[in-house]
């Protein structure tokens, strides 16, 4: 593929989580490469961005989400996809409702009043982790309440352990909850693929709303981000899991432009 190629690009946040989005329906460009993947997320040299989403066409659903980490890493990604909804959207793919496909599997989700709800993957358990708390939400993550979360050093301690060999080889994310109330939390996460805190993480703050919602016995929690605020809403309980897990808050359209592709 040749450098003088260019390719056209969306930038949406979630609650400050950025991500660069590509309409690939027509399946155009090669992104599959780490090194471009890097390349275009980094933010002094490219774009700029916590991680790239592809939607293209599939057969049995109204889209599908490709997501890679700003290191070209693949996960799930709740703000991802909630942005991936809002930009299907944009795109004309979709109206107010939508079924697609993730790398965790197929989610619904809705747009109403400037907000998208994503209907998570159920959540069997909340087991135990070095005196914590842990949650598979789609993606691993690592849940500690701490006391003051605005203080605490969330890129030291979550270096830690994000590397802990409990989590090896591929580690996991990692949350620090403060408790505001019995249906209230403030969260900051050490995003693993990204290797630093990100100002918000779908998956983190559904899964610390599912431990902050065990022990108080709430079934509807607020979460404040350093990125703005999101709701999660399930049901169930920690002896028999959650279903109809709902994270909902804002996907907005930043700016659109074109990149030329780095030649890798």
């Amino acid at each position: 593929m040749g450098v003088s190629q260019l390719i056209s690009f969306y930038k949406y946040q979630g609650t400050g989580n950025d991500f660069v989005l590509v309409d690939d329906r027509q399946s155009a460009w090669d992104l599959g490469n780490i090194a471009r993947i890097s390349a275009l997320c980094d933010r002094r040299f490219g774009i700029g961005a916590d991680g790239l989403i592809l939607i293209r066409s599939h057969a049995n659903y109204d889209f599908e989400v490709v997501y890679f980490n700003a290191d070209g890493s693949q996960s799930f990604c709740g703000n991802g996809a909630r942005c991936a909804v809002a930009f299907a959207a944009f795109l004309g793919i979709i109206d107010q409702k939508t079924q697609f496909l993730a790398i965790d599997g197929p989610h619904e989700a809705s747009l109403k009043d400037g907000l998208v709800a994503l209907k998570m993957g159920d959540v069997s358990e909340i087991s135990e982790s070095l005196g914590d708390a842990f949650v598979h939400t789609g993606s691993p993550h690592h849940v500690r309440w701490v006391e003051d979360v605005e203080t605490y050093p969330v890129f030291e301690q979550g270096q830690v352990l994000r590397h802990d060999p409990c989590y090896a080889p591929a580690g996991s994310n990692v949350n620090f909850v403060q408790k505001l109330g019995d249906a209230e939390i403030f969260v900051r996460t050490f995003e693993r693929g990204v290797e630093n805190e990100t100002l918000s993480c779908g998956t983190g703050v559904t899964a610390a709303a599912l431990v902050c919602g065990a022990l108080t016995q709430q079934n509807s929690i607020q979460i404040r981000t350093l990125g703005g605020n999101l709701r999660v809403t399930f049901e169930g309980n920690a002896k028999e899991g959650f279903d109809n897990i709902w994270l909902i808050g804002p996907a907005l359209q930043v700016y659109a432009g074109q990149i030329q592709l780095p030649n890798f």
